[in-house]
């Protein structure tokens, strides 16, 4: 086994590489699943990176119910998170608004809201003059019709991070701030690839498992396995570069996974018994 370097465990069950929301509510979900050994780096503070800027919304009605479905989970957990960890996380149902200017896109949103009674759900349409009772602020001279959304709402991120990390802790989810990942050590043994660990800044540590949930700040640190990683969101304020595809010849090895920005999904993740 690895020796610990500067205390930081030398071996872990799965490392999460990214302190932001994503790898936070990993950390979070698999230690509820009792998968205790877990051990996320982060290379700054938690929420330094994509999601201190993030605006925090929660809009529940996706392009699919999975997706749908997730974001009512998630706003489940938002609402109770401050009962079971002692932190709040802002969030508050505030209700969400979408707008249309023609009567093609007012035919869209009522396909929408047939959706979302089909997902269960609360939507109304609406007319402008609603609307505008619902958010005064809104110019509704040139609007046809609108759709409102009860359910939907807004949370605080980093004060989310912060909660899903104490519920990580809570659970025996060690948490390691200050520590840059420099890369992934693979092994050729048997006739295939696989991951085996991570190198850092203070010292290697070795994982059967390493998520990339770090956004850009992740991808170098983790190319040397043949991946490209979660990539930044639209929202970010520096410009998106084109990543590419995976590169020729290079399979993803067993034992990684990385994270999608769009509404915190998982990719090449199964969650077995613990």
């Amino acid at each position: 086994m690895t020796e610990p370097s500067k205390g930081l465990p030398g071996r872990a069950r799965v490392v999460i590489i990214g302190g932001g929301v994503i790898g936070t509510s990993v950390a979070y979900h698999l230690t509820e699943a009792g998968w205790t050994d877990v051990l996320l780096l982060e290379q700054g503070q938690l929420s330094c990176g994509t999601t201190w800027h993030a605006a925090g919304l929660v809009g529940q009605l996706r392009a699919t119910e999975s997706g749908t479905r997730l974001v009512q989970y998630s706003t489940g957990l938002y609402e109770r998170l401050e009962a079971e960890t002692g932190l709040g996380t802002g969030f508050r149902r505030c209700g969400g608004v979408t707008v249309a200017r023609t009567q093609d896109r007012l035919t869209q949103l009522r396909r929408t809201a047939a959706t979302a009674e089909a997902f269960g759900l609360d939507c109304e349409l609406v007319t402008p003059a609603q609307a505008r009772g619902r958010y005064p602020m809104l110019e509704t001279s040139d609007l046809a019709g609108a759709l409102w959304l009860p359910g939907d709402g807004r949370a605080n991120p980093a004060d989310l991070t912060a909660a899903l990390a104490r519920g990580a802790r809570m659970r025996g989810a060690v948490i390691a701030e200050r520590v840059r990942v420099t890369g992934i050590t693979i092994s050729e043994d048997y006739g295939g690839r696989a991951v085996t660990g991570v190198t850092t800044d203070a010292g290697p540590v070795e994982a059967e498992i390493v998520m990339s949930c770090g956004s850009r700040a992740s991808n170098e640190a983790v190319q040397n396995a043949g991946v490209w990683p979660a990539t930044s969101a639209k929202r970010d304020w520096n410009g998106n570069a084109d990543q590419g595809s995976q590169p020729a010849g290079h399979p993803p090895p067993s034992g990684l996974a990385w994270s999608l920005p769009s509404a915190g999904l998982l990719s090449r993740f199964r969650l077995g018994p613990p």
